[in-house]
């Protein structure tokens, strides 16, 4: 899902109260967004979103 306040993508996980739960692509902390405002991600934000974890990942050595 992309979350067009903050401009991330995320993985939605779920609904607590009137939120939407999303996930950063990779893992992280959690951020509650309007459920009303976000929307599919498209390809090539899921892509730069994968790719961001990926580089993450490397610079941690894991």
């Amino acid at each position: 899902m992309y979350d067009p306040v903050l401009r991330k993508v995320g993985e939605y996980q779920g609904k607590v109260g009137p939120y939407a739960m999303l996930r950063p692509v990779g893992g992280g902390r959690e951020w509650e967004t309007n459920p009303e405002q976000i929307r599919l991600a498209t390809p090539e934000e899921r892509l730069s979103a994968s790719v961001k974890a990926a580089n993450s990942r490397a610079e941690r050595g894991l």
